[in-house]
């Protein structure tokens, strides 16, 4: 049982279209709407795999009232807390090469008494294997706010992932994740310094788990995926034929990696093969079984430590 929390969630509406041209009329060759936010699509991709998960979010107004049903047609679980404010919209805009233009709404501003119940719906969430806590923060939550929550789950036995960044992830740190999932530029801004070289990334790593973090699955975009732990490191890619659109792509990959047992290579070739067909699918659409191809991963502990990071 994966228990999902998004602070934050959205409804996400992706356009593809031949280019991106400021200052011009841009005719959009697809649109979808999609159930938005990093712990809604984690959510989204468990149910996607057959397994079980509940989706913990603060939803208000029309665009919370579609997001539940999107959800709900998804086979998603929802345990909805009402909020006053109105759930956001965020648009994104693809082209034919895979670029991603986003713009992202802030999100509604929670009262005391919202972030409370939000925290108190999941201490009280019992029989979860996993809590993922994910997504940026909104107006009116403390930065501390996924520490708290992240002991709170812990002390109620069970295992947490999180996967925020900036000074919500430096200060949950210390409450012990048993795994963080940044992104190449997210490690970096964790350790305060660029990351030229997947040794770098590494380095990086290291210093998360030391600061408190069980372990560190990073995704490196097109130099695919690193896992590191007081054990050691991993490394791994997966061949993508065409990126389609990377919206939620990272989010399908901690589902795969939490679906797999959460620890591991096994999890992390999981990961990759999740994160690699989520870039060849429309939208923010999460792949199902029938996307993967899990022969194709490749998972080393001979890291190329001298791979740059800067290009590809």
């Amino acid at each position: 049982m994966i228990l999902t929390v998004t602070p934050n969630p959205s409804l996400d509406r992706t356009y593809e279209v031949p280019s991106l041209d400021r200052g011009a009329v841009l005719r959009a060759a697809g649109e979808r709407v999609d159930p938005g936010g990093k712990g809604v699509n984690v959510s989204r991709a468990v149910a996607a795999a057959g397994a079980r998960t509940t989706a913990v979010l603060p939803l208000g107004g029309s665009a919370g009232t579609l997001l539940l049903e999107l959800l709900t047609a998804e086979g998603v679980d929802v345990t909805a807390v009402s909020i006053a404010g109105l759930t956001r919209s965020n648009i994104a805009v693809v082209e034919p090469d895979g670029t991603l233009t986003k713009i992202n709404a802030a999100g509604p501003e929670l009262s005391a008494q919202e972030s409370g119940l939000l925290l108190d719906t999941v201490r009280g969430s019992a029989g979860a294997d996993w809590v993922a806590c994910c997504g940026s923060l909104p107006p009116g939550l403390d930065h501390r706010w996924y520490a708290e929550l992240v002991a709170g789950a812990r002390e109620a036995g069970a295992r947490v992932a999180l996967d925020t960044s900036g000074p919500a992830l430096a200060a949950a740190l210390p409450a012990r994740p048993d795994v963080v999932k940044p992104n190449a530029a997210e490690l970096a801004e964790a350790v305060g310094r660029p990351l030229a070289t997947l040794g770098d990334a590494v380095k990086a790593a290291e210093e998360l788990v030391g600061r408190g973090a069980g372990a560190v699955l990073a995704s490196l975009g097109a130099h695919g995926q690193l896992l590191v732990t007081a054990d050691g490191a991993h490394h791994g890619t997966a061949p993508v034929a065409a990126v389609r659109s990377d919206v939620g792509a990272g989010d399908a990959a901690l589902a795969g990696f939490l679906t797999a047992g959460g620890t591991g290579p096994a999890a992390l070739a999981s990961a990759l093969a999740h994160g690699a067909a989520a870039v060849q699918l429309p939208g923010s659409v999460m792949p199902g079984p029938a996307d993967l191809r899990p022969e194709a991963v490749r998972i080393t502990r001979d890291l190329p430590l001298d791979l740059p990071l800067s290009a590809g």
